[in-house]
């Protein structure tokens, strides 16, 4: 699994779970019970994680949802 985008964003990263279900892209979203530790209030960022193989597909998912800027500049590996 691989990084696709990290943010603190509730809304964008259920957004970006969103259309990756509906594009049938298997994803999960680490660092979800992170909250605990920051006392609920968000500091700590959220990553969504693909497959490898379907890194770039998803890269271009996001980036054709507006979600580009979310992106980092080089997937991380």
């Amino acid at each position: 699994m691989e990084e696709l985008l990290r943010t603190n964003n509730a809304v964008t990263i259920s957004f970006a779970g969103s259309l990756l279900k509906e594009a049938e892209i298997e994803h999960f979203v680490a660092d979800s019970h992170m909250s605990i530790l920051d006392g609920s209030i968000g500091i700590l960022p959220r990553r969504i994680m693909v497959d490898g193989d379907k890194l770039t597909q998803a890269r271009r998912l996001m980036q054709d949802a507006g979600l580009g800027d979310e992106l980092p500049s080089k997937p991380v590996r």
